[in-house]
């Protein structure tokens, strides 16, 4: 047995195992000794029905069946009444006084039920007990309970399943390839001295360990050091990537004070503090030795835009090396056409005065400023003519999606790249237009996703990292107001005055279509159409109202966006598809429906998208969930000064996967938690530098370098 064996190699499956092991991502050993438990449950105390007697306090995995509500024979009080039964039998369960427990659980549901058994010696049942949902019973649960070796692991693995496969075969089959002794011919990729140094099991203690803890201290200090390595590697493949970058050639970029200054001040507005340090750290690197790798992170409407816009002035002002003609060139890529049309118009207003033209590249089209009808306006012009004055340098600065990085694109001086929301674009994508030519550009990412610190490090690791904490002056802080049911009449009133005054209001549900309710797992929340037709026939039947979601065709989106726009539509509907890339000033209000669908991170930058313009804002978020944890999440929405603030709160109580989302950052469930551990990662990051520093190549770590090529091949870390 190997660990690139394929499953089926060495174990009998049946199709829908074969079916479900692939929607989960296991193909081979490896992959099965890797699939971590998501929780453990301690089943101590747990009892097997058939043995319960009277007066047993017990705690019982099990199903639930016969659920309904009915009145006792002679108080009438109302009674919750059922059964809940294991593979030795079954028992009653009763909750005086609470009939609303029979409608909050359901029959065939699991549960951990734990109570005290009353009644007499014929009739016993649980009365009152308190009942936790689980999707899946832990592994093998009768027959630890009822063996009758004193040795029972009562510290139970919980996996992530899917239709087909279970906990229990996960947990009997990775017991197989720890007889087969494996476990000793696998090599630790993690040097013996980092393992001392941080007190970190051995790869085969940590695998043991984290499958078949004895006690709770076994799993953390596995998971610890699973958590450890991810990040680990992670930083070794970042900082490698970042050695390769500055080992090419790139442009010096040489930049007169006076001309920054002379292009700031004709912004609408006083650059912030954090503006002008962000500005002054990006034009030091352009003249350092090494093409400068730099995230610039901030809130929606800190000021991205004008310190790019800086930037990419001294880079369209310096002369091609050895040349007294043209200009360096930028390419600058974000994620939607709305939000490149945008940037593109802006761009505009900011070099007007300039000799300098701006071109925009998008799938539905290609633009030129200035056109030659018109000097302060753009025009329409072929790919094909556009492609042309880029690639002989007529075309300095480009603007686009996607279509920046087709092998059709070509550029005669690239000096300059940035990309904005980098999280949306995969490393590939990247890398096509970083590295296309031998000289390297300087690189620009930026963001205005708020990412905790930890995150940022392991994630943009082989980034320097800037970040705008300050809002242009004048800019009001947005009013936000958590609205329970009871009082969305009220919100309705204060949004009708809002547009009384000229203003324009979005609305934000998270689905497109209204639920299929009769499928299993249907989400019941409100729909973009529906909600459309629902606030012009009752609440606002007086304004425009259209709708905008992620399928309708790009041409759609810009019309109906030109549209609001330019105040023919009061009120946009949308899914969060309008999250990145809408920049209406005259928008002052959002209503967020269904708030508690959404993660903490993505309420802030929605609620961002009407903070574009000193006029006072206001974010109403509608919620109909009234847990604890909801209330104490979207309070925090209310009281954190900023969206890194709110960040490092949403890590503190929901972890970075519900945060950031594990398919943009590419890291594991066990890497999210170490997310929570700055001096981990800061570790972790120290120790990756350090290898890199002394062998690039890895070539006295041939288990890291095979590593790194699976993770390489297998996902993006981006």
């Amino acid at each position: 047995m190997q660990p690139n064996n394929p499953l089926e190699n060495h174990f009998r499956l049946a199709q829908s195992q074969k079916s479900a092991l692939k929607k989960l991502g296991i193909l081979t050993i490896r992959d099965l000794l890797f699939h971590f438990p998501s929780r453990y449950e301690n089943i101590t105390g747990s009892l097997p029905i058939s043995s319960l007697k009277k007066d047993d306090d017990t705690i019982i995995y099990g199903k639930l069946s016969g659920l309904k509500t009915r009145k006792s024979f002679k108080s009438r009080r109302p009674i919750a009444e059922g059964y809940i039964e294991d593979n030795t039998g079954k028992i009653k369960i009763i909750w005086f006084n609470q009939p609303y427990i029979a409608k909050m659980l359901r029959n065939g549901a699991l549960v951990k039920l734990s109570g005290k058994v009353t009644g007499d010696t014929k009739n016993l049942y649980i009365a009152n007990p308190e009942a936790e949902s689980l999707e899946n019973l832990p592994i093998n649960i009768g027959e630890s309970l009822f063996s009758n070796s004193k040795n029972i692991n009562t510290f139970l693995p919980v996996y992530p399943e899917s239709r087909g496969i279970t906990s229990k075969w996960f947990y009997h089959n990775i017991q197989k390839i720890f007889a087969s002794g494996l476990l000793d011919t696998m090599q630790d990729a993690i040097p013996n001295e980092i393992l001392k140094k941080y007190n970190l099991p051995t790869l085969k203690t940590a695998l043991i360990w984290i499958h078949t803890p004895k006690t709770q201290a076994d799993s953390q200090s596995a998971r610890k050091r699973f958590a450890f390595a991810e990040v680990f590697f992670i930083q070794i493949s970042k900082q490698r990537d970042r050695k390769e970058y500055e080992k090419k050639k790139s442009f010096s970029i040489k930049t007169d004070k006076k001309d920054v200054k002379e292009f700031m001040e004709r912004f609408p507005f006083s650059a912030t503090k954090s503006q002008n340090e962000a500005i002054e750290s990006i034009l030091k690197d352009f003249e350092g030795k090494h093409a400068m790798s730099r995230l610039l992170e901030g809130d929606v409407g800190s000021g991205k835009t004008a310190v790019a816009a800086t930037v990419v002035h001294a880079v369209t002002t310096t002369r091609p090396e050895g040349q007294d003609f043209g200009n360096l060139q930028t390419a600058y890529m974000v994620p939607t056409e709305i939000l490149a049309k945008q940037h593109f118009e802006t761009f505009i207003q900011y070099f007007s005065h300039l000799p300098i033209k701006i071109g925009l590249i998008t799938s539905s089209g290609c633009k030129k400023f200035p056109s030659k009808v018109s000097s302060d306006g753009a025009t329409n012009i072929s790919r094909t003519q556009l492609l042309k004055w880029v690639a002989n340098g007529e075309i300095p600065i480009l603007i686009g999606t996607h279509s920046l990085i087709q092998k059709t694109v070509n550029f005669e001086n690239l000096a300059f790249i940035i990309i904005d929301e980098q999280h949306r674009f995969g490393t590939a994508q990247r890398q096509k237009l970083t590295r296309k030519d031998d000289i390297a550009p300087h690189l620009l990412s930026m963001t205005a996703t708020p990412i905790p610190r930890t995150l940022a490090l392991t994630i943009y690791g082989d980034l320097d990292l800037t970040v705008l904490d300050e809002m242009p002056k004048g800019r009001k802080p947005i009013i936000t107001e958590i609205v329970t049911p009871k009082g969305r009449d009220k919100i309705y009133e204060k949004v009708c005055e809002e547009l009384k005054s000229g203003r324009q209001a979005y609305v934000i549900t998270p689905r497109i279509d209204e639920p299929d309710l009769t499928k299993e797992k249907a989400i019941n929340a409100k729909s973009v159409k529906e909600e459309a037709k629902r606030l012009k026939k009752d609440i606002f039947p007086e304004y425009e109202i259209e709708i905008l979601h992620s399928k309708m065709k790009a041409s759609e989106k810009e019309e109906v966006m030109e549209r609001f726009t330019k105040n023919k539509t009061q009120i946009l509907v949308a899914t969060s598809v309008v999250e990145v890339g809408v920049n209406v000033p005259n928008a002052t209000v959002i209503i967020i429906e269904g708030a508690e669908r959404f993660g903490l991170a993505q309420l802030h930058q929605l609620r961002g998208r009407v903070i574009r313009s000193n006029h006072q804002a206001y974010a109403y978020v509608f919620s109909d969930s009234r847990t604890a944890k909801t209330n104490e999440r979207l309070k925090a929405l209310k009281s954190a000064k900023n969206g890194f603030e709110l960040a490092e709160f949403d890590l503190g109580i929901r972890g970075s996967g519900e945060l950031y989302g594990k398919r943009q950052s590419g890291l594991s469930d066990i890497a999210m938690e170490a997310m929570k551990n700055i001096k981990m990662v800061e570790a972790a990051r120290e120790e990756a530098k350090e290898i890199v520093e002394k062998d690039n190549n890895l070539e006295k770590y041939p288990e890291i370098m095979e590593i790194i090529k699976r993770r390489t091949k297998d996902i993006h870390f981006e």
